[in-house]
């Protein structure tokens, strides 16, 4: 690989092609997403207004004593729509304990880079015969990167139109945006180093403005790929998340004046578009939802939340329902707590654990004796709920407020992410550690009890048994009030062998006299178990007892969301036990942690 004289005609090929080829890679991306959208809504609304038949008159589906009978090839379609589901999501790329892709994020990565890397080497002869001509591929693939960060920075944002062609939520996306960015400062290097083989003057031009924005472009990316390595994310997410917003700034801006001089500067300036989009977006949220911090309302304090423990690492956030602020369940919210955060702009994603239901009623949340109970779950439909799980940083500063038991000011964005339509699921299973995702959408298949759904299952795994208090009112009513066409299941995995609150604990974590009420207890469907879940037999029993269409949404660990996956592969959902007969199994999956 060498360069060749530079002639005025591969002048002329090398400007048409540093144009035309990103805007072919644009097309196609472009039409991928078209084609993802298209199956995203599609399925999306094909769920909502599904009108399903009698279930005694189903031809195609029927189980006697957990065994799937009655073969059907009109089932082949739903067949090959499982065996999709199987290969793209639950098959798997293991990396460590921790770190997983799935089938369809490694075709996704492997297609993007090669497509990147076709367009780059492609028609690089020049006109004198020079294969692979380094000044053709060297310039070239620096356009390529430079066209891909208008979409990078799009995903990498709340409100974005990737979103809402596809479907497909930002946080869904945020591993696209991660792999796209990687993939670009891997072309800018190797442009970077191109250049200083190929330009003979390279020493020379280090005194120009376009040069040192390019080199101080890069530096800021380098460092802003470090940091955000899922260790540091993971360890130091306040340093991830400074650097961050300083290092985008620093790159968009030097990448802007160093490609201004070789007229590619059109790619670089929608970034700043597409950001400031999105930071709009949210403000409006901000002064509609919070507006009684603004002046448009009389009065003070009604977005205050107040805080408690509820273990030594989970608190307990709660505050009033903004009036305009609607959610689903399993949707997420940004909070902000100038007082709390080391920035008073920092905004930290929750999962919104309360349910806004009109059919659950306020308990009180005083025992006989008068006391305060730990745990009451009456606010969990009445009010804004966080149960927050400390680690570092900004969740061990909100625990020292908690232990004081201060009143915080919060300011509420969101919600964000999708919320589960389990309403044409005969059977729903609902399961994990983390009940602040699995709650409200448990709460809203028992409201919502008169559509298709005949059976639902919570599994919660837990290390205390005391650790039920925090959610029992809102499970004992849950279970009272739904229709006798649902077979409610209730099944709580204590993981430590016996559970006694620390010695250590703050003196104003109260406990009830009793860890659990005989009424929890004595409910229909619901078993308290010691150890951890089968996650493998406790799935596959539900497959074998279900017929038609079956859910199963999970809220826990990587281990945990690595087991699911496991137990729903070949042969519980495959081809043969959908054509006998089996339920077409749709997964979904809340991991704790980054991918």
């Amino acid at each position: 690989m060498s360069s060749s004289p530079f002639s005025e005609a591969d002048l002329n090929l090398l400007v048409d092609e540093d144009n035309s080829y990103p805007q072919q890679v644009w097309y196609t991306l472009a039409a991928f997403l078209f084609v993802v959208g298209c199956f995203q809504w599609g399925s999306f609304f094909h769920s909502k207004f599904v009108r399903r038949g009698h279930r005694e008159s189903d031809e195609e589906t029927a189980v006697t004593n957990g065994v799937h009978q009655k073969f059907s090839l009109r089932r082949i379609p739903l067949a090959v729509v499982n065996f999709y589901r199987v290969v793209a999501f639950r098959w798997t790329l293991e990396i460590g304990q921790s770190y997983t892709l799935n089938m369809a994020e490694v075709f996704v990565t492997v297609a993007y880079i090669a497509l990147l890397l076709i367009y780059a080497f492609i028609n690089t002869t020049s006109v004198e015969g020079q294969k692979l001509d380094i000044t053709y591929w060297c310039n070239r693939i620096a356009m390529l990167a430079s066209s891909q960060f208008p979409i990078i920075t799009a995903l990498g944002t709340k409100n974005n139109v990737v979103s809402l062609v596809t479907g497909i939520s930002y946080d869904r996306l945020n591993y696209i945006h991660r792999m796209m960015a990687r993939t670009c400062f891997m072309l800018l290097w190797v442009h970077g180093a191109g250049q200083v083989v190929s330009y003979p003057y390279f020493q020379e031009a280090l005194s120009e403005a376009w040069i040192r924005a390019g080199i101080t472009a890069m530096v800021a990316f380098s460092i802003l790929i470090i940091v955000s390595l899922r260790p540091v994310r993971t360890g130091a997410y306040e340093v991830f998340f400074y650097t961050h917003f300083l290092g985008v700034l620093i790159f968009l801006v030097g990448g802007y004046y160093h490609t201004k001089g070789a007229h590619g500067s059109y790619w670089i300036w929608p970034s700043f578009v597409f950001w400031a989009f999105d930071r709009l977006i949210r403000a409006v949220r901000l002064v509609i939802f919070n507006h009684s911090y603004f002046g448009f309302k009389s009065g003070s304090g009604t977005m205050d939340a107040t805080t408690e423990m509820l273990s030594e690492d989970v608190v307990r956030l709660r505050l009033h329902r903004p009036p305009h602020f609607h959610w689903s369940p399993g949707q997420t919210a940004y909070l902000i707590m100038p007082s709390v955060s080391t920035l008073p702009f920092e905004a930290h994603p929750f999962t919104i654990a309360s349910f806004d239901s009109s059919l659950l009623s306020t308990a009180s949340e005083e025992d006989e004796s008068g006391g305060k109970v730990l745990g009451s779950s009456a606010p969990f439909w009445k009010e804004l709920v966080f149960l927050v799980n400390v680690q570092g940083g900004f969740t061990k500063k909100l625990k020292e407020v908690a232990v004081k038991k201060e009143t915080v000011k919060v300011f509420v964005d969101g919600p964000y992410g999708p919320s589960p339509d389990l309403g044409s699921y005969d059977t729903s299973v609902l399961g994990g550690s983390g009940v602040s995702y699995t709650l409200p959408v448990f709460l809203n298949v028992i409201e919502y009890g008169k559509s298709c759904c005949t059976r639902v299952v919570f599994i919660w795994s837990i290390r205390g048994a005391d650790y039920v208090q925090w959610i029992e009112e809102a499970l004992i009513k849950a279970v009272q009030l739904a229709p006798p066409s649902l077979a409610v299941s209730i099944r709580v995995f204590i993981t430590a062998s016996s559970y006694t609150t620390p010695s250590n604990s703050p003196e104003h974590v109260v406990t009830r006299r009793n860890s659990l009420s005989l009424s929890f207890l004595s409910l229909r469907g619901v078993r308290m178990e010691s150890g951890r879940p089968n996650i493998d037999a406790l799935l596959k029993e539900e497959v074998n007892r279900t017929s038609g269409r079956m859910s199963v949404s999970v809220c826990g660990s990587q281990g945990m969301a690595r087991a699911v996956r496991h137990a729903l592969r070949f042969p519980v959902s495959g081809p043969s036990s959908i054509l006998s007969g089996g339920p077409s199994v749709t997964l979904h999956v809340e991991s704790f942690g980054y991918a």
